[in-house]
């Protein structure tokens, strides 16, 4: 069943005088549990189709039903609502809030969804221990890794227990080995707990740990590979 459906999306930008198509007419279906690369070099329209499927940015034309929701036929108040309750994003540069803790920061997103105090506390630090972080509860931001920062706001995007997590070249600024480990650790929650993760990336190593690799090239799709299971 599928959980994201894009049908012929069209997005252009205009930069200066000069008009850029980011996408010409792109289609895709993404089934419940899938764990899916949208691989291309910059400038292919990777990250637009993943900002266009969580509703940060809309196209020109085309239609994207996530979850059996029709984005063109939905309000801003309740495409908001969609993205809080049923999508998680994790980006390249973290977006962690500074002055907040890891529990603070992981328990935010609860704040939004009016989760009680006592049930953001438990759930946080229930998922920051998933996700290797026991014991960190209290540090902030800068007091963390590059890797545990990326973690964190993993554990952020997960912890509401969201149907797809979108996930903007989570690796770029890690090493190797502190990618591979987070690949692990998303590869696991795919598998137990039937997350949909959705990457743009242009990592061989994200591509190797994906199921599905959507290549994109010039805004559209060059192909679309299904790895043997």
């Amino acid at each position: 069943m599928s959980i994201v459906r894009a049908e012929n999306i069209k997005k252009r930008y205009i930069q200066g005088k000069v008009e850029v198509h980011a996408l010409r007419g792109v289609s895709v279906n993404i089934d419940q549990g899938e764990f899916v690369a949208m691989a291309g070099p910059s400038g292919s329209g990777k990250t637009t189709v993943l900002n266009i499927i969580g509703g940060i940015d809309n196209p020109d034309s085309g239609q994207v039903i996530v979850d059996g929701n029709n984005y063109s036929d939905m309000t801003q108040s309740k495409l908001a609502e969609l993205r809080l309750n049923k999508i998680g994003f994790v980006f390249q540069a973290y977006n962690l809030i500074p002055v907040l803790s890891a529990e603070e920061n992981v328990e935010y997103i609860m704040l939004l969804q009016g989760v009680s105090a006592k049930e953001r506390k438990k759930k946080a630090r229930a998922i920051l221990d998933d996700v290797g972080l026991e014991g960190k509860y209290s540090r902030r931001p800068s007091e963390l890794s590059g890797g545990q920062q990326q973690r964190v706001a993993v554990a952020r995007a997960i912890v509401s227990n969201p149907a797809i997590i979108l996930a903007d070249e989570p690796t770029a600024n890690l090493d190797s080995k502190t990618g591979e480990s987070l690949l692990d650790m998303m590869k696991k929650m795919n598998r137990e707990k039937d997350v949909t993760f959705i990457f743009s990336t242009h990592d061989n190593m994200v591509m190797e740990y994906a199921k599905r690799i959507v290549k994109l090239k010039d805004g559209q799709i060059e192909n679309d590979i299904i790895k043997d299971k």
